[in-house]
């Protein structure tokens, strides 16, 4: 192997450390039960988000941050992952070769034409909304991000069909929501919001027109409104200098339509979301749904199906849309299960009417 391959390589499985998110703590195996019964969230106990953030709850020392909303455990050994992915039974393996690949195909021109509010589930994690005259877009990844980890969705069209985006909204560093090829197609002029810790990411890339938030700050054009909010998760880009040394979080949109969008971006569920629906009227959630099995490994980063409908529930919102879901195959459970999983918790608590089940490359006009 020569020394490109190498350098090109250990890049490879450093990038893979991270995007399969193996930190919080170390269990033996027979506890992996018990874990799973354990609370994945540190209650608040009276202290309000507003209050967390204000504090700075969760800024901590030499450059990290903290994550307060999180179950207080140790960190995840390696070995955890290995096990996982090497030697652990996955029960979905009979329904792994049913996962569709279902090229993306947008209505560009409908897009474009539309009045009003409009959001275009594109891929994974990546939505463009259309806010009466701008377009904002959220966790931009048009291409695969590791080589070796299937792309269940390709884009079937070219980037310059897509309409001149005015705002890149960015939740968090991880690589399947902060990809750099994919930033780098965007004008250099495009104003990026992102949370703190991503300076010298986005200098790298020439993007000088950025916009730095903290949980609770708030960005305003004069006619829409995003609010950054605490989510349950964490980040980490490059294993050996570690986790944190950037923020995540999530985004309420009160947009020049009127009507208001949460973006909950990567979390696991957290005793927050009652507070985040008393405080803003939201008309749409976007809840990322999908790498949610096994439990025992992904509780503490992402929720499942009857944890999002919860969440749901507790923010009040008039309608839910998922994401994250048809592109990439990072937790146990197929690409396309999501939306099934949901549509029957949906089903048993009344709330089927209130699913936007939306398919990669479709729009909803609100």
């Amino acid at each position: 192997m020569n020394r490109r391959n190498f350098f090109r390589s250990l890049s490879t499985g450093l990038k893979s450390v991270a995007l399969f998110h193996f930190i919080p703590a170390s269990m033996a195996t027979a506890a992996r039960v018990a874990e799973l019964e354990k609370p994945h969230y540190t209650p608040l106990n009276g202290v309000s988000l507003r209050q967390l953030a204000a504090g700075k709850a969760h800024h901590g020392t030499n450059g990290r941050f903290l994550n307060p909303l999180g179950h207080v455990r140790r960190r995840r050994k390696f070995g955890e992952l290995l096990y996982w992915k090497l030697f652990s039974e996955n029960s979905f393996s009979p329904y792994l070769d049913e996962q569709p690949v279902t090229p993306v195909q947008v209505d560009w021109p409908s897009v474009k034409n539309s009045q009003g509010l409009s959001v275009t589930f594109l891929k994974h994690a990546t939505v463009l909304i259309k806010d009466v005259d701008q377009y904002l877009i959220v966790d931009p990844v048009f291409n695969d991000v590791l080589w070796f980890i299937k792309d269940y969705s390709p884009l079937a069209f070219d980037l310059d069909q897509m309409p001149k985006v005015d705002h890149i909204l960015i939740t968090h560093g991880h690589y399947d929501h902060l990809d750099k090829r994919s930033l780098a197609s965007f004008d250099r002029k495009t104003h990026v919001i992102s949370p703190l810790g991503y300076d010298n990411l986005f200098a790298g890339l020439n993007m000088h027109r950025r916009t730095h938030l903290d949980w609770y700050d708030v960005y305003t054009d004069g006619r829409r409104e995003i609010t950054f909010l605490p989510s349950n998760h964490w980040t980490m880009r490059n294993p050996l200098t570690g986790p944190n040394r950037s923020l995540w979080g999530s985004y309420v949109i009160k947009t020049a339509a009127g009507k208001t969008i949460y973006v909950s971006g990567d979390t696991a569920f957290f005793d927050g979301f009652h507070e985040i629906g008393r405080q803003f009227d939201i008309d749409l959630a976007i809840i990322n749904l999908g790498a949610y099995e096994p439990r025992w490994f992904m509780a503490p980063s992402h929720m499942n199906p009857r944890e999002t409908v919860e969440a749901f529930k507790q923010l009040r919102a008039k309608q839910l849309m998922i994401a994250h879901w048809g592109t990439f195959r990072l937790g146990d459970e197929p690409v396309h299960f999501p939306p099934m999983d949901l549509q029957k918790i949906m089903q048993e608590e009344g709330l089927l009417n209130r699913w936007v089940d939306l398919r990669h490359g479709q729009t909803v006009y609100l």
